[in-house]
């Protein structure tokens, strides 16, 4: 039998060389591959207490929507600045070469909640560090994040030092 990881498609030298590029689409595209990441994702909450999943554009929302739905949680969705309809609040974080920006509604979160984070990868932390910065300035708690694939070699847990992160599947590289 298939373990997740063997779903995964690793590309030598994409973007550039030297690097081993994680394609987690194959891991979409199967049912079972599928199957696995997301039954892996709610093993990861099933004796956590929260309230809502959170999803960050666009694969969160892939990985988070159907765990939500699993576990009868609603799902917040966090966003590229620009693409939502009502009040928001932004956050900007580094990338390796400039800055980007996400949003969420000011009311996806209220005062107490306890929020499950869910992506598909942690490199560097930095989106993870951006949602939790607006998960806390809205009053919610970060009770978990949860991702797919951990590239370790980037060192992204650390920069979310205090926080419980689990990984279904974790890489030692970059």
């Amino acid at each position: 039998m298939k373990g997740l990881k063997d779903y995964v498609t690793t590309i030598p030298d994409f973007p550039k060389e030297g690097v081993l590029f994680r394609d987690i689409t194959t891991v979409i595209e199967d049912p079972e591959g599928f199957r696995l990441a997301v039954e892996g994702l709610i093993d990861l909450l099933k004796d956590v207490d929260f309230d809502l999943v959170l999803g960050s554009e666009s694969r969160g929302f892939v990985f988070g929507a159907p765990v939500a739905h699993a576990m009868g949680k609603g799902l917040v969705l966090v966003r590229k600045k620009g693409k939502l309809p009502r009040e928001t609040i932004s956050e900007s974080y580094d990338l390796e070469y400039g800055q980007a920006v996400l949003e969420m509604h000011t009311d996806s979160i209220r005062k107490g909640q306890k929020v499950a984070i869910i992506d598909d990868l942690i490199a560097t932390g930095g989106t993870t560090g951006a949602v939790i910065r607006m998960v806390e300035r809205l009053g919610g708690e970060v009770v978990r994040i949860c991702f797919v694939i951990e590239l370790a070699g980037l060192n992204g847990r650390e920069s979310l030092k205090g926080y419980p992160v689990e990984s279904l599947i974790v890489y030692d590289g970059k």
